[in-house]
């Protein structure tokens, strides 16, 4: 058995997403998929253009807002990680995704809680 790419590594999932991309297989999941493996990485930058394709492309995908909530907050651009959340619940909510809107109403509001009282 192999050991798993060390983090800041591309491991084999990012390097099939990024086949299938190549191969013009585009799709929100694949956006997703490549977002997550980017995040994973500690590439915030390029999760971040994944991410917001991947919403642009499916803007009930709750998931995709969650995870391009938290890539924005990993760097430290807590203002769009707040609209990417609350867009999140707003999708989550018209999709009875409660679990989804749960989480993102709980990163709202720890980050809330973060920031200095203005």
């Amino acid at each position: 058995m192999t050991d798993p790419a060390p983090a800041g590594t591309p491991g084999t999932a990012l390097r099939n997403f990024e086949r299938m991309l190549a191969a013009g297989k585009d799709g929100a999941l694949l956006r997703f998929g490549l977002g997550n493996e980017f995040l994973k990485c500690g590439d915030t930058a390029a999760a971040v253009t994944h991410l917001r394709r991947a919403v642009a492309l499916d803007p009930g995908y709750s998931a995709a807002w969650k995870l391009l909530g938290k890539a924005l907050s990993a760097a430290q651009r807590d203002d769009e990680a707040l609209i990417a959340w609350n867009e999140g619940i707003a999708a989550a909510q018209r999709k009875g995704d409660k679990q989804a809107m749960r989480e993102m109403q709980v990163f709202v509001r720890r980050l809330a809680k973060q920031r200095p009282q203005e």
